[in-house]
């Protein structure tokens, strides 16, 4: 697994979210200050894996957003992310996200993996991508997140809400081709100046890691638009 810093410097994709509130005031500001000076943040850390991805609403597939996460890789088999509506300094925070390997996932009770999305959808369909490094590393990251799980709650949907309302909602992965709101990964490659299709056609190679995972039909139907198998993504 890659332990060194990936955090990469691609276009920023920025919220146009601003919660409502006052400006900071003066007092706010020197504590914050004092508060970086004085105080540890150890638990972010580690948080140096950048990737950006999609993610619709289980129960609400059509409910669908980019998701830019930070994510700490704490050993072979497990990482957590924190999720995030843009990669810019007034970003904000939506969601978290555990990453597991397919070990882990198999020592998991039967009603807990419905909760676990898997990954080979959006690892072969280019969308999951790793902004800012050199494509051999990114292809080297996903290489090791091949036939992995996630279990990922947004509190935000920050498209809809100018505050998070409302209960968490589990999210999914995309696992055919067109599951996906028309323009929403369009739109993140313009800004961002990434490529799907070509990122797509570059994992090819990693079509015989692909195993058979669980979830993959879960919301198979449940979109009002035709899709299509994606080359490699099986349900278990």
């Amino acid at each position: 697994m890659l332990k060194t810093c990936l955090v990469g410097l691609g276009l920023a994709a920025v919220t146009a979210v601003v919660p409502p509130g006052d400006e900071k005031k003066t007092k706010t500001k020197v504590l914050e200050a004092g508060a970086k000076v004085l105080q540890s943040n150890r638990p972010l850390a580690g948080f140096d894996i950048y990737l950006v991805g999609f993610h619709p609403m289980k129960e609400h597939p059509e409910q669908q957003m980019e998701a830019h996460h930070y994510c700490h890789q704490m050993n072979e088999d497990f990482a957590q992310c924190m999720l995030f509506d843009g990669n810019a300094e007034d970003a904000n925070l939506n969601g978290v996200e555990y990453i597991i390997s397919e070990k882990l996932f198999a020592s998991l009770p039967a009603g807990e993996r419905a909760f676990w999305h898997p990954h080979n959808g959006e690892i072969l369909s280019g969308q999951l991508m790793a902004p800012g490094i050199p494509k051999a590393a990114e292809k080297a990251l996903m290489k090791t997140k091949m036939n992995s799980y996630g279990k990922t709650w947004h509190f935000w949907h920050t498209d809809q809400q100018k505050l998070p309302l409302g209960e968490p909602m589990l999210a999914w992965s995309f696992n055919r081709d067109n599951e996906a709101v028309p323009g929403l990964v369009e739109k993140r490659d313009e800004k961002m100046g990434l490529d799907t299709a070509t990122t797509r056609a570059s994992r090819r190679d990693l079509l015989p890691l692909a195993r058979p995972q669980s979830g993959v039909d879960d919301l198979k139907g449940k979109f009002p638009r035709p899709t299509t198998d994606i080359p490699g993504v099986r349900q278990q």
